[in-house]
């Protein structure tokens, strides 16, 4: 969610920078991602204080030579008002109006020397204004649009701001950084902190924590005039436990018009394309207080009532589908409807998905002018549930999925019948309709002081812990041995005394609780043979340069497939998910691999040298048992560079299937294991590259490079030709085979005596069965086997390669003689003839 500082301190005073307010919120649960900075010091593009202004726009007349241009009268706080030569269509229709100060229209004006993005290019380039003559009159000052200013891509027109009731106070001369400049946090709004998915929940978790009030928007609506609203339309519900309130007003007469300057920036600043009034109105509702609402054309239900009653209300009613129904939502895709989804209807047909999406027929048309205002209350699971299944993800489906309150949908109502009121012209008709049918009741929770501090480790007062507590909005009575904490109705995660710990520590901060003794008798201390392999493992790849990562437990079968390109996908049943967060984390994983690819692909768009690993679980579903088998995976994932690159060694190469090699063999040294290597085919990997490891007789795992359509449906950004190696290990055949004690010998006495040995042998043979067949040859004089050397061609027959060793044999009891090298390499030769056919290359 993004969140304009601006917009907060509508509500809450902030006196820290962007980046203070970005720990604080972190530090308590609310985690900052990113901050972006508009026009103010930390911006690309800082907006000049004395050279980009705010400007008055006194009057528009024609280029005498241009038909497409306009001279603007503009003053800025200087001796005299400024004549901008201009395209901007959005001028055009106050030409030949004469002095329209009057208007208040307002404008960011460029001064010569400022600094702008160029307006004409693509992306974002800097300029700078200079003044020149354009069709014979000299101009010095721009009007800018939002994308000279890096507010967003529209270059339509220039920014128009008109002085309101509502609007900010414009002053010609005003820097514009002090009117648009703005710092954007993007908070991560995980579930545990839904309270917090609107700008209110964000500035009352501040205030919170910086212990001051919180100033919240204005809930009263003017009602006037003739009618009522409940004689209008009456609201009933067949499922009160889905829907367990619906509220509605009726505006008439709101005027289709943009909406005012300031509103459409504070909606584009927090991600929003700003529309016009009406739908602006209900989304800047949503963004503020997290109540998502609903506006229907009126006249269009009143058109649909005077089928079933041509004298009566319109009557809305909340149902589950019934067996073959469809609806088309607002993005106009006919949709079938699951039996558990919530339907808004009347006695005609369907209306829309309850909290997740409006019917295509019922939506604010150009022509509209009476609007029915709705705001409810929907069970976040059924939404959670529905929203998932149909794949429609939407701003509401995402605040009702994770829970709003039914008390915030009469303040909801009441908040955009009042902004429609204001902005849009309209008369809100007395009578609101408020059918609340299942009311929940107060939540209260008794914290027991001892409890509190036993678990939070801090030695507080039941007292203090009042106070923290009322902070947040939670009533506290203080006992003798316990506080009677009655829940802020929107606090809908609050279910035992555990979370009000939570809460105390939060508000205490993390960060300043002192660390303590543990005071508890401490439980038998027993190994654990498996993590302790494991953290063994992890030691050894991170001193090698990889880096370890941590991916989520679920994925989905479709990512998983892309693993298998041209192949039958995984027919395994999967742990699927009831209520999945979204269709990508919808089943628990079958294949670790894949979610370190994953990581790996969204690392490529940034990094050029990428080593990591994971240990982790997958799941695998059992039909004789409740939970699934947890079965331990090691993942590797190389690509890129092989160093970082110097100014010694600025074009490194990249890495290869024997970096990937090298890793493994020095793991399985670090574990003292012995895993030999076996050509293998497997669908991942690239035919002619891919091994599978053996230990023993027992296959351990995969290693290769990658698949190209791999690669390319893991959209993985690799340059052409870079090779994307991984393996994939099972670490359950390894645990039990790693032995618990490593045999060490002495430093050798005696010298050791060094020769090199080359051999011809055919291509089919690998050179870890020549290793292993010089090994046994040699026995335990021979210490060390070391290729150094591959050759093909030259007066080699065909079909064969030459493999040369480095050879290194030592005695533990004696000096070695060269007669006794001769006997050990003959033996060594006559074993590689005997059975690999292998010959002494001279």
């Amino acid at each position: 969610m993004l969140v304009p500082l601006s917009w907060l301190k509508e509500y809450v005073n902030i006196d820290q920078s962007p980046a203070e307010v970005a720990d604080l919120l972190t530090n308590a649960g609310l985690e900052v991602k990113t901050i972006a900075y508009i026009g103010i010091p930390g911006a690309d593009l800082v907006w000049d204080r004395e050279k980009i202004i705010l400007g008055q726009i006194l009057q528009v007349e024609q280029h005498p030579d241009a038909d497409k241009l306009v001279l603007a009268t503009v003053a800025y706080g200087g001796e005299q008002p400024e004549v901008v030569v201009t395209g901007a269509p959005n001028l055009f229709p106050f030409v030949g109006q004469g002095d329209i100060r009057g208007r208040d229209l307002f404008s960011p004006l460029a001064l010569e020397g400022a600094t702008l993005y160029d307006g004409h290019k693509e992306g974002r380039k800097k300029t700078v204004l200079k003044g020149k003559p354009l069709r014979g009159i000299f101009n010095r000052c721009m009007l800018c649009s939002e994308k000279e200013l890096g507010i967003s891509e529209e270059h339509e027109g220039i920014i128009l701001m008109v002085k309101d009731e509502n609007s900010p106070v414009y002053q010609p001369g005003t820097p514009v950084q002090d009117l648009l400049g703005d710092a954007v946090l993007e908070i991560d709004v995980i579930p545990n902190i839904a309270r917090c998915a609107s700008m209110v929940g964000v500035a009352r978790e501040y205030a919170a924590l910086t212990n001051q009030p919180i100033q919240y928007p204005s809930y009263e609506v003017v009602m006037e005039g003739p009618g009522s609203g409940q004689e209008r339309v009456t609201i009933s519900t067949d499922e009160p436990e889905l829907n367990p309130r619906f509220v509605a007003i009726v505006i008439e007469g709101v005027e289709q018009k943009p909406s005012p300057h300031w509103l459409q920036h504070r909606l584009r600043l927090a991600g929003q394309r700003p529309i016009n009034v009406v739908v602006d109105v209900s989304n800047y509702v949503m963004l503020e207080m997290g109540q998502p609402n609903h506006t229907f054309d009126y006249d269009y239900l009143r058109q649909r009532a005077d089928q079933y009653a041509p004298n009566g209300p319109i009557h809305i009613h909340t149902r589950l589908p019934r067996k073959g129904e469809t609806l088309t939502t607002l993005d106009g895709t006919e949709r079938s409807l699951l039996p558990y989804t919530i339907l808004v209807t009347d006695a005609v047909g369907n209306l829309g998905l309850g909290g997740i999406m409006g019917g295509e027929n019922s939506e604010i048309k150009p022509e509209t002018k009476n609007v029915l205002l709705e705001a409810a209350a929907w069970n976040f699971i059924n939404i959670r549930k529905s929203s998932t299944r149909l794949g429609l993800f939407t701003e509401a489906s995402f605040r009702f999925s994770r829970g709003v309150h039914p008390s915030q949908a009469l303040l909801g109502a009441k908040r955009g019948a009042e902004l429609l009121r204001r902005l849009a012209g309209g008369r809100v008709v007395p009578g609101i309709i408020d059918y609340y049918p299942n009311p929940p009741q107060p939540v209260t929770v008794k914290l027991d002081l001892d409890y509190a501090r036993r678990l939070s480790g801090l030695d507080l007062t039941g007292r203090e812990m009042a106070d923290l507590l009322q902070r947040l909005a939670f009533k506290a009575d203080l006992h003798t041995d316990h506080l009677l904490v009655t829940v802020p109705d929107y606090r809908l995660d609050i279910e035992g005394g555990h979370d009000l710990v939570e809460e105390i520590c939060r508000l205490y901060r993390y960060e300043e609780i002192p660390l303590t003794v543990l005071a508890d008798t401490l439980p038998p201390q027993r190994g654990n043979h498996k993590l302790e392999l494991e953290e063994q493992i992890k030691d050894a790849l991170v001193q090698m340069g990889l880096q370890e990562v941590i991916t989520y437990r679920l994925s989905s079968a479709g990512h998983e497939a892309r693993l298998l390109p041209n192949s039958p996908p995984d027919d395994r049943p999967y742990v699927a998910l009831t209520n999945p967060i979204s269709p990508e984390r919808s089943v628990m994983r079958h294949s670790l691999l894949a979610s370190v690819l994953e990581v790996a692909a969204a690392n490529s768009r940034y990094q050029s040298r990428i080593p990591l690993f994971e240990i982790g679980p997958i799941y695998l579903a059992d039909e004789d048992a409740v939970l699934p088998t947890e079965l331990a995976r090691l993942a590797l994932v190389l690509t890129g560079e092989r160093v970082v690159r110097t100014w010694q060694q600025n074009q490194p190469e990249l890495y290869d299937f024997f970096d990937l090699k090298g890793v493994l063999d020095g793991l399985w040294a670090d574990l003292g294991l012995t895993v030999t290597v076996e050509p293998a085919v497997h669908p991942s990997f690239r035919r002619g590259r891919t091994a599978r490891l053996l230990l023993g007789e027992t296959q351990i795992g995969l290693m290769g490079e990658l698949h190209p359509l791999v690669v390319e449906k893991l959209d993985l950004r690799v340059e052409k030709n870079q090779p994307v190696l991984a393996a994939d290990i099972d670490l359950e055949a390894i645990y039990h085979r790693v032995p618990p004690a490593r045999p060490y010998t002495s430093i050798p006495a005696y010298p050791a005596v060094r020769e090199d040995l080359a051999l011809v042998v055919r291509q089919d043979v690998a050179a870890a069965a020549v290793e292993q067949e010089i090994r046994k040859a040699g026995g335990y004089l021979l210490r060390q086997v070391e290729l150094f050397d591959l050759f093909i061609g030259g007066n080699l027959p065909p079909g064969h390669r030459s493999l040369a060793y480095h050879l290194t044999y030592q005695a533990n009891d004696k000096t070695l003689t060269d007669k006794d090298a001769r006997k050990i390499r003959q033996r060594i030769i006559a074993q590689l003839e005997r059975n690999l056919g292998a010959k002494l290359r001279e």
